[in-house]
């Protein structure tokens, strides 16, 4: 159902960007008496300098913030471009995720709800709402695809034992779009009991805005980081794009900066032209897809196409509308990175600096050294968003694949 703007405003508003035909909020009507209460909620607590003082005493008491601004000089020398990292993977849990879920659950605490649930594609979101849980004395439910659960494995022990129930979900392709449908599902049967900490800066208003919100804090220290550490802004900023939370909190702090580039890389799969990847921007269309209007992959007859990605984050059939908006208006760009790229850009890191990049991140990196030429002398950030370790199952099976010439 469309609700029109006098409910929800049917465009996100962004630094930079104005009003743009994406975002909007197509929920059933179980959910919006709580998307209502959810906004207003969140307007009164981002204002109240009470939960303002919890939520930065937990960011930089308990998650670990500010997380550094690292050089990559041997990287830098290897590509003739001057890289910089911004390092979520430094963050407690190993990525950007937990900026997101401590906010959300102090706001379903300051609701009133004891029981949170949660998607999950790479674990990262899941293992961030379950440390938050724990930390706040709620129960959790973490929805994640089986296909996932297998290539994710450590994250789902880490999400167990941290006391979270993980549901694995077995319809479609068993993914992260099928454990959105169900974690929505499952908000639907209990809307007053439960909040949904939806993990990526999608769905339908206002979480798309709340998670941005939220993760605005990477790419605030960032601003302030570069300019003490380089005397001077990137030249580029760039981050991978799955819904796009870490893409979405860097660039919040440089989108107002018109001579900064900003770049956001997708997950290219076996390549775009294979049809098996998940590059929203290069194959898909606008269309709605979990509540929001942005691009999705679809077909002719508008049903969601299957994503494919090495990495289980990116792989999604739609990205967070505050990009699609970033895009249409120019703002940003998006780009591509292939499985084979991502791999070899995790293991150039590893070697040359000593950083084992979650194969999300890899994406990113991988388009800068793609893109080395045309970047030479520059200075760019990319946004370290998560790090690898869950994913060395993947890296090695994937590397004994291609040692074996398997495709």
């Amino acid at each position: 159902m469309i609700h029109s703007p006098q409910t929800f405003r049917s465009s996100p508003h962004f630094p930079g960007g104005g009003a743009l035909p994406f975002g909007g909020c197509f929920a059933p009507e179980t959910l919006m008496a709580n998307l209502i209460e959810l906004e207003s909620l969140w307007i009164d607590a981002k204002d109240d300098p009470a939960f303002r003082a919890e939520l930065d005493g937990l960011l930089t008491n308990y998650a670990g913030r500010a997380t550094p601004l690292s050089h990559a000089p041997r990287l830098s020398e290897k590509i003739g471009v001057d890289v910089w990292l911004k390092r979520e993977d430094l963050l407690h849990t190993g990525a950007h995720k937990l900026n997101n879920t401590i906010g959300q659950c102090l706001l379903a605490k300051r609701a009133g709800k004891s029981r949170i649930i949660a998607e999950t594609g790479a674990g990262q979101h899941g293992v961030a709402s379950a440390t938050t849980a724990a930390r706040l004395g709620l129960e959790c439910t973490v929805y994640m695809g089986e296909r996932d659960a297998e290539r994710q494995a450590p994250n789902v022990q880490r999400m167990k034992l941290l006391g979270a129930k993980v549901e694995l979900v077995t319809s479609g392709s068993r993914t992260l779009k099928d454990a959105v449908d169900e974690a929505m599902r499952a908000w639907v049967e209990d809307p007053d009991g439960s909040h949904y900490v939806l993990g990526s800066a999608l769905g339908p208003h206002p979480f798309p805005r709340i998670v941005a919100d939220f993760q605005s804090v990477i790419g605030r220290e960032a601003r302030v980081q570069c300019l003490d550490q380089m005397q001077d802004l990137p030249e580029v900023v760039v981050a991978c794009v799955g819904g796009g939370s870490n893409a979405i909190g860097i660039f919040r702090g440089f989108v107002d900066d018109a001579e900064v580039e900003l770049v956001g890389v997708e997950a290219g799969g076996r390549g775009v032209a294979t049809g098996a990847h998940a590059a929203r921007f290069s194959g898909g269309a606008p269309g709605v897809l979990h509540g929001t209007h942005t691009y999705v992959l679809q077909d002719d007859g508008g049903q969601i196409r299957e994503t494919h990605s090495i990495s289980a984050g990116l792989d999604y059939p739609a990205v967070g509308p505050e990009h699609a908006g970033l895009g249409a208006s120019g703002r940003a760009r998006y780009e591509s990175a292939t499985d084979g790229q991502a791999l070899d850009a995790f293991g150039d890191l590893a070697r040359l600096e000593g950083i084992l990049p979650a194969l999300e991140s890899s994406h990113a990196v991988a388009w800068v050294i793609e893109n080395s030429t045309a970047l030479r002398g520059k200075r760019v950030l990319i946004n370290l968003s998560g790090r690898g370790d869950k994913d060395l199952d993947s890296v090695i099976a994937a590397k004994a694949a291609l040692a074996g010439g398997k495709r």
